[in-house]
């Protein structure tokens, strides 16, 4: 189990660094990333470089039994280098640079920022690639965290020459575009520019297609620094720092590339879903590499310091979000960062030795927290445990929550939701692309698929007559890859196992009266709020939010109508028979009542079992292997039956107690 944190200390006097290796060890720690924001120590001028004070710091390090994750230091480019090359400096959509300052302050298709950068790189690579203290490489930092799009000159050279890869020929392109449309045609690539301000909306293939490129030059320029670290013969693992569910880059597309996958998580203190969202973001960057631990590069011992408001963490809060990365696959627990800052944008942000000294609940946490850790055995790698995988899938989520459509949908909330329902239950889930959907499932779900590729579609008629279990929708198999309609309407690939026909996404109207909020979802109208429409499912009474559409069965039997408004008397809720299995259609985003009550009812069609049969409110539980962790997220005290033996006391019960934020690994085989 890898323990530490970025360690910056470059920040600090030399003095205080033999002082920091004492208190490494005292706190557990095991392995810290070293030089994440180093380029301008490392390189003060484009013709010098100092090196001296980097291996006195490895050295130190190394003989304290400190293992290094090394950075590349390329997340944050030198005053000078925009000084000298203002090429490097990406721009906004009206033209505009962003300048340096701050931090990530680069355009990722500038060739002289790649060029600079490889040089960094490179000689990084050559002097500490065998030095045994260097254990990992850690390849930037947060790619696109703060720049979302670059719309500079180099993105737009860059954008037309993968628009020619992709399209090969400019009348390819026009098709997949459908530039037909507004006079939009294009007669040479050389016409084409990034979507730049524009008097109205872009055309939404063009932006599907900018996002994709977006993705593709962050990920080119990791995968240039990986490839210079390979040639100088590194045989350490290389990675970079996931941020979860991060839209701008498709990290599905990253992990391949990645030895092992790390993430950076941050729960909102002050988010009554916190314990939800942070179990759904470890999940989904479990999912990205199955079958193989990741890291949790970055968390916070209390507090951070770029929210509105920035409450610290409770009393035993520390251990158990911990914990949740553990149980859902984590092999290594690092923060941001070991010692506070003094100075810059983040001095209030926490750390593992805080301002205030060792005489602190925090440096207590953090030390007791490394003693557990280190005591641990070692933890089975995660499997193939879930039964249920939740459809996520970026190039989705660029498309649906493009504008000009029948209602604004927010794809993250949705999908968010419904892992909710499963989360509460204690039953595991994946979260894949459509494509990866196979029989070792027994539930899936699709919530608002709206971008449904021809490879996901087989994939999940398969699933279903295999024997799978399919719940769809709304606003699914709607346009393909182009973000265009298919011929014959929607619902092309999936009405025939979901035995229906799509006629309307009847939107739902606004009536006067305020807003209305939905679950995790925020409804929000301006001067009125959303047309009531209910339906039955199972007792519970739900309601309707976003679309009450309207489909006709063809086979599938309606297990629940809607009550009220222009689709009353529609299927809200069908159910059909297909191959060996059976596919499921929701014609609405319920609210939470409804997911709750829709997803129990496609649990028991399912035939998929909880982990823990009885889940107390606020416990949460996980599976990796035959390990079980449980948490006590609660202000009470709880309990669990479960026969299980307890990895850290050895102790032996059927039921355990938990006091508030208590966490237990218990081992079942």
């Amino acid at each position: 189990m890898l323990y530490g944190a970025d360690y910056n200390p470059d920040q600090w006097p030399e003095e205080v660094w033999p002082e920091d290796v004492r208190l490494m060890r005292e706190a557990g720690v095991t392995t810290v990333s070293l030089g994440i924001f180093a380029w301008s120590r490392i390189q003060p001028t484009e013709d010098s470089w100092d090196f001296a004070w980097l291996d006195r710091v490895i050295d130190t390090l190394h003989a304290g039994g400190i293992g290094v994750n090394l950075a590349t230091a390329t997340a944050s480019p030198p005053p000078w280098v925009s000084a000298t090359y203002p090429d490097t400096l990406p721009a906004d959509e009206h033209g505009a640079s962003y300048w340096p300052g701050s931090r990530q302050h680069f355009a990722p298709s500038s060739p002289t920022y790649r060029r600079l950068a490889g040089e960094l790189v490179r000689r990084l690579a050559e002097r500490y690639v065998s030095h045994p203290g260097v254990i990992m490489w850690h390849v930037n930092n947060e790619y696109g965290c703060h720049l979302w799009m670059d719309y500079s000159d180099n993105a737009r050279d860059a954008y037309r020459r993968w628009l020619r890869e992709r399209y090969e020929t400019i009348d390819a392109l026009n098709a997949a575009w459908g530039t037909s449309f507004w006079s939009q045609r294009y007669s040479r690539f050389d016409e084409i520019f990034p979507p730049r301000l524009a008097p109205y909306s872009h055309n939404p293939s063009s932006m599907l297609d900018f996002r994709r490129f977006t993705s593709d030059m962050l990920l080119e320029c990791y995968l240039m620094e990986r490839e210079i670290l390979l040639e100088a013969g590194a045989t350490q693992p290389i990675t970079t720092n996931f941020m979860g569910p991060f839209k701008p880059a498709d990290y599905r597309r990253w992990a391949p590339h990645m030895d092992v996958i790390a993430d950076d998580c941050y729960p909102d203190p002050t988010n009554p879903n916190r314990v939800r969202d942070a179990a759904f973001q470890r999940d989904l960057v479990r999912s990205l590499k199955p079958e193989l631990p990741w890291i949790l590069m970055e968390q916070a011992t209390d507090a951070v310091n770029w929210r509105p408001t920035n409450p610290g963490k409770a009393p035993g809060v520390l251990a158990a979000e911990t914990a949740q990365s553990i149980g859902r696959g984590a092999d290594g627990i690092m923060f941001f960062q070991w010692r506070q800052s003094r100075a810059g944008s983040e001095k209030f942000h926490s750390a593992m030795l805080p301002h205030a000294g060792t005489d602190t609940r925090i440096w207590r946490e953090v030390t007791d927290l490394g003693e557990r850790l280190a005591a641990l055995p070692e933890l089975p790698a995660p499997g193939r445990d879930a039964r249920v995988a939740i459809v996520f899938d970026w190039e989705n989520w660029w498309a649906v929550e493009e504008r000009d459509h029948p209602v604004d949908v927010e794809y993250l909330p949705i999908v968010v939701e419904w892992y909710g329902a499963f989360h509460r239950r204690g039953i595991g889930v994946d979260l894949i692309p459509a494509e990866l959907v196979d029989a070792g499932y027994d539930l899936v779900v699709a919530p608002a698929l709206y971008l449904l590729r021809d490879e996901g579609a087989e994939a999940l008629n398969a699933f279903v007559r295999g024997g799978g279990t399919l719940l769809a929708g709304p606003f699914t198999d709607v346009v393909d890859g182009h973000d265009q309609f298919r011929a014959g309407g929607f619902l092309t690939q999936l009405g025939p196992a979901l035995g229906i026909r799509f006629e309307d996404f009847a939107a739902l109207g606004r009536s006067s009266g305020g807003a209305m909020g939905v679950g995790a979802l925020s409804v929000a109208v301006a001067g009125g709020k959303q047309e009531d429409v209910p339906f039955e499912v199972g007792g519970t009474t739900a309601h309707a939010t976003l679309f009450a559409e309207v489909v006709r069965p063809e086979g599938a039997e309606a297990v629940a109508t809607f009550g009220a408004g222009r689709s009353v008397g529609a299927p809200a809720l069908t159910r059909n028979a297909h191959g060996e299995g059976e596919a499921w259609y929701v014609a609405t985003m319920p609210d939470a009542a409804g997911v709750d009550a829709i997803a129990g009812l496609v649990i028991e069609a399912a035939g998929v079992e909880p982990i823990i049969a009885e889940v107390p409110a606020g416990v949460e539980v996980a599976r990796r292997g035959g390990l079980v962790t449980v948490i006590n997220h609660g202000d009470e005290p709880a309990a669990v039956t479960l026969t299980a033996t307890d990895i850290e006391t050895d102790e032996r019960h059927d039921t355990w107690q938990l006091a508030p934020q208590q966490v237990r690994f218990l081992r079942t085989d």
